[in-house]
């Protein structure tokens, strides 16, 4: 999502920052005036949304709501059993949204919250970042400086009630809602601790938040020059942050490399995107321009101020989850030739959205126009004009050709394609299995109740895994795996279709297929120490350490520190022969 707020303006733009001429909501066309009130004023507010209308589409559009405003009407006065007026109406509006893309949304009272949170970097709340855990609300860190931080919150803590209210049942937004509110009132928090006799109820005060963007700024190892940046979104004041961390990093004289880390970023504001490119490029780089149906919606972003580090090697990290604002900066670099992007391909994103106030604090999120990089291409990989459930991925034939300064081929159609492919490490089921019942985060929790500190230096020791091997038997842990199922399902088969002389090799696949799961423990035992070493690390050192704990077994890190080390493969990716 790419949002920018227009200070007073009464709209908030994603993606851009043009202006949208509405007429007062409250003005109703002479030729409505004898209309029923509910049509009218059905008319009044939604006509304001439109700037752009030929003579066909206003008598389409008057049609329209003539139309739906009459049924609207007959329903809510005479259908047989009294509906909800409000619920039946959104559910009108959830139904006329859902023939367009994904990203164009009513926005209800409730989720404007977290539209506010994003365009305005903050938030009034406790400070505690929170996530779902084995069906369970877990404190994934509390903010530091944050009253949840103050008074003892800890990562790991199991939240059980809030203001005396069960949360069994409640959502992510559920919690985050009760929690946040004006700075300066409390809200009551019950938790659950490993290690405690019995649940810890907490007085939390609210106080204004801070979104964080950057959530590490170092260096590849301490011997190294090649700095690292994890960011992990483009909030409000997102590119100050960053060109902080990227100034902290230079005040060390050792950098002589750096790695961006986009690759769980899902984007943001698009000017905050700008900012933090124009903090490479040469001064006057095309950075991204938008288009859409009209001469408001085009726009070209040109770089306004002279780079920081003009000549600092640079690889940008990137996935699938990579979106958005994080494709703008990625795929601007790559057609600047001024980093190597380096990964898997990304989510795909290339649609700009606005924000329109509605009545009653609700909103219209609505795509006006697409985003294209500087060689010319969009990266959207779903056509969404294609009538299907989920839209269409963009056909080969229809995929176009573009150039990089240095004349370098690039796709549009794809999202932003790596220069240099790098795949994460394979996870084996067992680790699979164990991340999915949050077993690594658990028994972290319970390893920091019987332990107060670790020594410097601190790895996973073939005890520390034999303990968790026995708490996860008390915890009564199981998985099936694919062959498993694929075995089971051949079985089915062959037992309805009569084939009982096959039972002798099923019972043999059966017992290699036990004695592989009985030893995947002992197979997979490297990865699963780091794997809880980082979820050791994050109870006494915070998720810093954890995130420089993945630094020596990260295949991706590795790849791009590798390749920074190595210039001259370094400058013939960006400057092919």
């Amino acid at each position: 999502m790419d949002c920018k707020t227009r200070g007073a303006a009464r709209e908030t733009t994603i993606g851009e920052s043009s202006r949208i001429n509405s007429p007062d909501p409250m003005r109703i066309p002479p030729a409505m005036k004898k209309r029923p009130t509910l049509i009218v004023l059905a008319l009044g507010v939604l006509a304001t949304g439109f700037f752009s209308v030929d003579d066909d589409d206003f008598f389409t559009l008057r049609k329209s709501f003539r139309i739906f405003g009459s049924v609207y009407e007959e329903l809510v006065t005479g259908y047989v059993d009294r509906p909800d007026p409000e619920r039946l109406m959104r559910v009108g509006i959830h139904a006329m949204l859902e023939d367009l893309d994904p990203y164009t949304t009513f926005i209800d009272e409730a989720d404007n919250t977290q539209i506010h949170i994003i365009t305005r970097g903050s938030y009034g709340g406790v400070g505690l970042s929170i996530d779902v855990r084995n069906e369970k609300i877990i404190v994934v860190e509390p903010i530091e400086g944050t009253s949840g931080y103050k008074q003892g919150v800890r990562t790991g803590d199991v939240i059980i009630e809030i203001e005396g209210q069960s949360t069994d049942g409640m959502t992510l937004s559920d919690l985050r809602n009760l929690m946040r509110g004006e700075p300066g009132t409390a809200v009551e928090l019950t938790v659950e601790r490993e290690g405690a006799p019995e649940p810890i109820r907490f007085l939390l005060y609210r106080q204004q938040v801070t979104l964080k963007n950057v959530s590490f700024t170092g260096f590849a190892d301490s011997s190294s020059g090649i700095g690292y940046i994890k960011f992990d979104r483009f909030a409000r004041g997102a590119a100050s942050e960053f060109r902080e961390a990227v100034e902290t990093l230079q005040k060390t004289d050792r950098m002589e490399g750096l790695v961006i880390d986009l690759r769980d970023n899902p984007g943001g504001l698009l000017d905050e995107a700008v900012e933090v490119t124009q903090l490479f490029v040469p001064l006057g780089s095309v950075i991204v321009s938008t288009r859409g149906r009209t001469l408001q919606n085009e726009r070209v972003y040109r770089s306004t101020s002279p780079p920081i580090a003009p000549g600092l090697p640079l690889v940008v990290l990137v996935g699938e989850i990579t979106a958005s604002a994080s494709e703008i900066v990625s795929g601007a670099l790559q057609d600047l030739d001024r980093a190597v992007v380096l990964g898997t391909p990304t989510f795909g994103k290339g649609l700009v959205q606005v924000i329109k106030p509605l009545p009653y604090n609700t909103s219209l999120k609505m795509t006006t126009s697409k985003y294209y990089t500087p060689s010319g291409r969009s990266i959207q990989a779903i056509d969404y004009n294609e009538k299907q459930d989920a839209g269409a991925t963009i056909v080969d034939s229809l995929q176009q050709q573009f150039t990089t300064r240095n004349g370098r081929p690039v796709s549009n159609g794809r999202g932003v394609e790596p220069d240099r492919l790098a795949p994460l490490e394979t996870e084996s089921e067992l680790e699979k299995a164990l991340v999915r019942r949050a077993a690594f985060f658990f028994y972290a929790n319970h390893f920091a109740a019987l332990n107060d500190s670790i020594p410097p230096g601190f790895t996973v020791s073939d005890d520390i895994l034999t303990d968790f091997a026995a708490w996860l038997e008390e915890e009564q842990f199981t998985y099936r795996t694919d062959a498993e199922h694929a075995l089971q399902t051949l079985d089915a088969q062959l037992t309805e279709n009569g084939y009982e002389s096959a039972q002798d090799e099923m019972e043999a696949l059966r017992e290699v297929m036990l004695f592989e799961k009985q030893t995947a423990f002992e197979r997979h035992s490297e990865n699963l120490k780091k794997q809880l070493r980082e979820e050791i690390l994050a109870r006494y050192f915070g998720q810093s350490a954890q995130i420089a704990a993945s630094f020596d077994h990260d295949a991706q890190i590795l790849a791009a520190v590798h390749l920074l080390e190595d210039l001259p493969a370094y400058r013939r990716i960006l400057a092919p022969r």
